[in-house]
């Protein structure tokens, strides 16, 4: 018989989260650089999303858990949103065979180009905040993690939930997705010491970040995982799970089969 985490971890892995394919319409569809930049825009805004640890600690040392794991994951992450805008750059430089960016390490520049891709493509949708150039999907998501706020036990499990599925979902799809579309179909000549890569390849791949995140979160998820609290933390990552997938379900159909409808034609 299965133990309560492998169990939880297999639903986990069974969600159509984990197998969204819109990293395979990526590799079919070859998007142009607007594309590109819209879609990291709110990748972007997930990531920023998922960083901040809030008051977690502070809820995990009320239920007696250890928060060794959350410091560590919150550590590794910190910084990276210049990584990740720096390496959308090269990308769309390399995607529109000009000069997008003129310099792929002011972040703040990228990041307008960046939002003013996404208001192309999303400024009509409703609930869209040309400001911030978010969703009402990227504000969904953010509220799942704004729940690290609350230190309550109830808060604390479901968060505990999110966090593992995060951490799978990160480690066995998004980054093995990305390393597929932006590395090995050879559209961007991307190369492995391309420091303007560094985002993608410290993450991604049995020895990156993601893979040591996943590990941790499980090992730590199964030393508090019980029969009582089961429902809370499996409540917490399906609610992550299907606000990815919302967002997923967006970005695919409005960035991504226009484009391999194209393709195909």
């Amino acid at each position: 018989m299965s133990t309560l985490i492998d169990h939880l971890v297999t639903r986990i892995r069974a969600h159509r989260c984990y197998h969204h394919p819109l990293f395979d319409h990526w590799v079919q569809s070859r998007p142009d650089w607007q594309v590109i930049g819209a879609f990291f825009h709110h990748m972007q805004c997930t990531c920023s999303a998922s960083r901040p640890g809030w008051s977690f600690d502070e809820g995990l040392e009320q239920i007696g858990a250890e928060t060794d794991t959350l410091r560590a994951i919150v550590a590794s992450e910190e910084n990276h949103g210049p990584h990740l805008a720096t390496m959308t750059a090269f990308l769309m430089n390399r995607a529109a065979r000009q000069t997008i960016c003129s310099d792929v390490y002011d972040q703040d520049a990228v990041e307008t180009v960046m939002r003013d891709c996404s208001v192309k493509y999303f400024g009509a949708f409703p609930g869209y905040d040309r400001a911030t150039g978010r969703l009402k999907q990227d504000r969904r998501v953010s509220m799942v993690y704004g729940r690290r706020k609350r230190t309550d036990r109830e808060s604390t499990y479901r968060n505990i939930g999110t966090l593992i599925a995060t951490e799978i979902i990160a480690s066995g799809h998004v980054f093995p997705g990305e390393l597929r579309c932006l590395f090995e179909s050879g559209y961007y000549g991307a190369k492995r010491d391309d420091p303007e890569m560094e985002y993608l390849f410290e993450h991604a791949g049995q020895d990156g970040a993601e893979a040591w995140h996943a590990e941790k979160a499980i090992a730590a998820t199964a030393k508090v995982l019980d029969a009582s609290n089961e429902p809370l933390i499996r409540e917490g990552a399906q609610e992550i799970l299907d606000a990815l997938a919302e967002m997923w379900d967006l970005l695919d159909a409005t960035l991504l089969i226009p484009d391999l409808a194209d393709a195909a034609a």
